[in-house]
């Protein structure tokens, strides 16, 4: 030992246990930290692999809005920077040589609607490529980059938009391109990038949904509608259009929706994804290669049960990539289109979401989240599973005190196997009861993935459990859970969801006494139904629900319902409409319920939630029903959205732990106090 070092040892020895009692403690996460989170989305890979184009979303609360804007990142690292600056650009796309990019933008007077615009790889001006009447929707570059598809509504006459301006506006509801409100046709174009001249393709009253260039740039598949019925969207078909004549070939007829489509490398092939080739059958979406000479389809994705999206051919057409969700995780496969062979690509944890694939699809850009972990960019390599994480878009979430989550597994009432993720507080100690909040998905055919929650953080940080289940009726799993609660809504998914709690109760982590349970959508439906059966709940947070299925049959989406999950017409099939909706079994409920929903939602209709509500009202039941203006089935505003999150949490802190919960004002919101001035009350 060097003369001097044992005192040195001594300081660092003294010194470390005070270094490390500085380190501040994690705080626990509130609902304005979910706000404040950056969402990074959309990676565009270039072509060569070398760059990554996103979107990045920001908080502005001020003005009440998130701000979108196109991001640029080296697929080998490095510092991601902002590529275009307005808050108008959108869906930036690559060209095929990767020297151009295309993006969407509204740069110019209002009226003129979205314009093609394009700017080089490298940087400069961005110039305007399109100037179509009334603006357009989307594009897609052809294979040589000398042409871009584009969709685009059927414009206005000057007459029309005078004769609406006056009033004249009625809408005949599922009329030609109507549906519950006012639709449009739109038609199929092409614009040389040289000349930047615009062609007509389509010519026929049609709405087209998916479209995609043949390799020679010859053909275009699309599918199309030739109405816009609310619940018609089985007549969707496939055809082909002669992008000199403009000619249109029907290929399919049946009543089985198709989407995704792409055609194979030697453009003999279409293929696209659906449940079955006939019928509009509850199953997870399958692959499928269609011959358009022939009109006959084939199964490609084998014996794979799982839905696949997302997905793109190798150069040599012998595999195809695609995205599936497996359980409570998604993850990217790979399929021998020979023999249907499917298998991973990457062994992940968490959700993976390919959204595009370098030319010679030997690189990926997605994202990426786990339970703890907010969605970042990343590339994943398809030959050898790695997948280098490309941003940090949150780093702030390392100060915060993040719930563990676990996947865990029950025998529901008729011994089928439930799966679900348990969310507990941080450094929880085991044999500790806790309060539990039972979290139901939407759908049915939800599912709850094991990526980025923030609610069950927020709820964790309050000192709750969790529990988000995967019912039967949920995707991701196989075609017979998927239809496990067909004809039967809130038969064997109520059980499986009273089983999970049971399942915690006997393990001593929630405490039977405390018991909470919230739901969207479908959530809400279920979570309502729930409280009719059971009284065990001490709160409710129903967001967005149907409460009579005859009423919302004929003012909201209602053709799954009629095919698979109650079976028939209110008409025909009265008694189980009214068994089903839990509006019959209200007079069972006596949990204190707090019930949201968005005035302009016409996936299930605001007036259901005012039927629960009165229902609840009138029978003493505590309830309280709040009205977002201006919001359809999701909430877009950021206020809104606070609003809604903050008042669920002091209805579960009331009725639950007793608590008069108070949220935290946001900075933003402070203002200083002034000081009171002595009042002087006359003699």
């Amino acid at each position: 030992m060097k003369p001097g070092s044992r005192p040195f040892l001594l300081v660092l020895v003294f010194l470390l246990p005070l270094c490390l009692a500085q380190e501040p403690a994690r705080r626990p996460m509130t609902v304005d930290d979910s706000l404040d989170l950056v969402q990074v989305s959309n990676p565009q890979i270039s072509p060569d692999g070398k760059w990554v184009l996103f979107s990045r979303s920001e908080l502005d609360w001020k003005e009440n809005k998130r701000k979108t804007r196109v991001w640029m990142v080296s697929s080998q690292g490095g510092e991601p920077f902002q590529f275009l600056s307005g808050e108008q650009d959108s869906s930036a796309a690559w060209s095929p040589d990767g020297e151009s990019i295309a993006f969407l933008s509204q740069r110019e007077k209002e009226g003129q609607g979205r314009q093609i615009y394009l700017i080089r790889a490298n940087g400069g001006e961005a110039r305007k490529l399109s100037d179509h009447k009334d603006g357009l929707s989307s594009f897609r570059w052809a294979e040589d980059g000398k042409e871009i598809f584009f969709l685009a509504d059927e414009a206005k006459t000057e007459e029309q938009k005078k004769a609406e301006k006056a009033g004249e506006d009625v809408i005949g509801v599922d009329e030609g391109p109507n549906g519950q409100g006012r639709g449009h046709w739109n038609q199929l174009w092409l614009i040389d990038v040289a000349t930047q001249k615009e062609r007509q393709i389509s010519k026929d009253k049609i709405i087209i949904r998916d479209y995609e260039p043949s390799p020679d740039g010859l053909k275009v598949a699309v599918t199309y509608r030739t109405e816009n019925a609310r619940n018609a969207g089985y007549l969707s078909e496939i055809a082909v259009f002669d992008v000199a004549s403009g000619s249109m070939t029907r290929i399919t007829d049946n009543k089985a929706p198709e989407g995704n489509l792409a055609w194979s490398p030697d453009g003999k092939h279409i293929s696209y994804t659906a449940a079955d080739t006939q019928e509009w059958e509850l199953r997870n979406g399958k692959l499928w290669l269609l011959d358009p000479a022939t009109r006959q389809s084939r199964l490609v994705s084998g014996s794979f049960e799982q839905g696949v999206s997302d997905y793109a051919w190798t150069p040599d057409g012998q595999t195809i990539f695609f995205n599936a969700q497996n359980r409570t995780h998604r993850i990217v496969y790979r399929l021998d289109v020979a023999t249907g062979k499917v298998t991973p690509v990457a062994d992940v944890q968490g959700v993976l979401g390919i959204s595009s694939y370098s030319k010679d699809r030997r690189l990926a850009a997605g994202t990426y989240s786990e339970p703890r972990i907010p969605s970042d960019i990343c590339v994943l390599d398809t030959a050898t599973g790695e997948r280098p994480q490309l941003t940090k878009a949150n780093p702030q979430v390392e100060k915060l005190a993040l719930a563990e989550a676990e996947v865990i597994r029950w025998k529901s009432k008729d011994g089928l196997e439930i799966e679900g993720i348990l969310y507990l507080p941080e450094n929880y100690q085991k044999g500790t009861r806790l309060p539990l909040i039972l979290h139901v998905h939407g759908g049915p055919a939800g599912v709850f993935s094991s990526g980025f929650s923030a609610i069950y953080h927020i709820y964790a940080g309050m000192g709750f459990a969790a529990l988000a289940p995967n019912v039967r009726g949920s995707s991701g799993y196989s075609d017979a859970l998927l239809r496990g609660n067909m004809h039967d809504l809130g038969g064997g998914d109520y059980h499986d969801l009273m089983t999970g709690v049971d399942f915690l109760v006997a393990r001593g982590i929630a405490d039977p006494d405390r018991l909470g349970i919230r739901g969207w959508s479908y959530g809400g439906i279920l979570g309502g139904w729930t409280i009719t059966q059971t009284s065990r709940f001490k709160a409710a947070s129903l967001g967005a629900m149907v409460s009579d299925w005859t009423s919302e049959y004929a003012t909201g989406f209602n053709h799954d319902v009629r095919l698979w999950y109650i079976g028939g017409t209110p008409w025909d099939n009265p008694a189980k409409y009214r068994e089903m909706s839990s509006y019959t079994h209200i007079k069972s409920v006596q949990t204190p319920t707090i019930i949201i929903h968005g005035e302009e939602d016409t996936t299930d209709t605001i007036g259901q939630s005012m039927m629960f509500y009165t229902g609840l009202k009138d029978r003493g039941v505590p309830v309280r029903f709040l009205r977002y203006p201006r919001e359809p089935h999701g909430f877009r505003e950021p206020h809104h959205q606070r609003s809604r999150d903050v008042e669920e949490i002091i209805w579960m802190q009331q009725h639950i732990m007793g608590v008069d919960w108070k949220p935290p004002i946001r900075p933003e919101d402070k203002k200083e106090e002034k000081p009171k001035s002595e009042v002087k009350v006359p003699a």
